[in-house]
């Protein structure tokens, strides 16, 4: 398994139970933390996946996915042929 990088100063947590339908997840933000760890990453984006621990516990883990640049270069060189006969 790949190494699971988890974000410092984001905590998970599921909503009360007598908050509305609507509230799916409450979110807390441990301020100095939570820059302390974006101040040691040098990406533009950081993507999170909030996922549920076998004990039932919410955590946010850093989604490190990188695309192929060989599907990344096909898929480009295939945008150009479309059909022309399309009635839109």
């Amino acid at each position: 398994m790949n190494d699971m990088t988890f974000v410092d100063g984001l905590i998970f947590k599921a909503p009360h139970p007598n908050a509305p339908d609507f509230v799916k997840m409450k979110v807390s933000i441990k301020r100095q933390e939570l820059i302390n760890w974006l101040s040691s990453h040098d990406d533009d984006w950081i993507n999170v996946d909030i996922k549920e621990s076998k004990a039932g516990k919410l955590y946010g883990q850093v989604d490190a996915w990188v695309p192929n640049e060989a599907k990344k270069q096909t898929v480009s060189a295939s945008e150009g042929e479309f059909d022309d006969d399309i009635p839109f």
